[in-house]
């Protein structure tokens, strides 16, 4: 057993080392790992952001529809009232 003793000593460095080692290389996956997903939120945020004008534009093309078939439903809800006789009323 004495000379397990020099033996253990100086693996401990070896050890300490290698552990300090893993640790890095781990916390250097980590990071990597963080900023990959930053950068997937990042492509998410710009994606989001290219396909405003194309919904402002959607939403103008719907109003213009909306502004037609309301007037159409106010014009052909007065037909009625404008109408002299049961001929035009029956037509209206």
């Amino acid at each position: 057993m004495p000379g397990a003793f020099p033996l253990i000593i100086a693996g401990l460095p070896a050890v300490a080392g290698l552990y300090a080692v893993w640790t890095y290389n781990r916390l250097v996956a980590l990071r990597n790992r963080l900023r990959e997903a930053w950068s997937g939120v990042d492509v998410q945020l710009k994606r989001r952001r290219d396909l405003i004008p194309n919904l402002v534009e959607c939403v103008k093309g719907y109003r213009s529809h909306e502004q037609t078939l309301l007037e159409n439903i106010a014009r052909t809800r007065n037909l009625p009232q404008a109408a002299h006789g049961v001929g035009d009323i029956s037509t209206a």
